[in-house]
């Protein structure tokens, strides 16, 4: 199965039992602080990539990490875990935050940039967002030097890469391709 749908899946799930359960606003703080740990944090990373580390101590390191999180958002880890899909943690966050901003009648733009945005330039682009989609949308950024200039800009399943290490890879598949 596709990560991307597995993630779905379960980010829809722990929706549907956290609204049962009236918490859905407590479990989005956590799924925030569960995708942002998980982004500014490269060795968190890779033990949850290590396929050399045990379902059983991923689980217990990010329980002591998240410790005082909602029950709700403790027992997706340790779904995830049982499930050997805890690699996966952080996509399930992004998707859950989305599917809840949704629900609400927000959306989230992810913007990745080389450089933090500045207020003019996130106005400007919240602007064009609001415009397109229609809904009520909050931006966050993210800063990666890789992709160069330019911006990678996330809405839902929808993205649009105008990064210059996107436009530089598609010259060298031309250049590849004509030879």
């Amino acid at each position: 199965m596709n990560e991307s749908r597995a993630a779905i899946r379960y980010a829809k799930a722990t929706l549907d039992f956290a609204i049962e359960k009236k918490a859905a606003e407590a479990v989005e703080k956590d799924m925030r602080s569960i995708a942002s740990s998980i982004a500014d944090n490269s060795e968190l990373q890779s033990l949850l990539g290590s396929p050399i580390v045990k379902g059983e101590i991923k689980k217990n390191a990010l329980q002591e990490i998240f410790k005082g999180s909602n029950e709700i958002t403790m027992g997706l880890i340790g779904t995830l875990t049982d499930n050997k899909r805890i690699g996966m943690l952080q996509e399930v966050a992004l998707k859950y935050i989305i599917l809840y901003e949704q629900l609400k009648g927000e959306d989230v733009a992810f913007v990745t940039t080389a450089v933090p945005l500045t207020a003019a330039l996130e106005k400007k682009v919240l602007a064009e967002v609001t415009k397109i989609t229609g809904n009520k949308v909050t931006i966050e950024n993210k800063v990666d030097e890789s992709i160069i200039g330019g911006f990678v800009l996330r809405i839902g399943d929808l993205q649009y890469d105008a990064s210059v290490a996107n436009k530089l890879n598609g010259l060298k598949r031309e250049f590849t391709n004509s030879l």
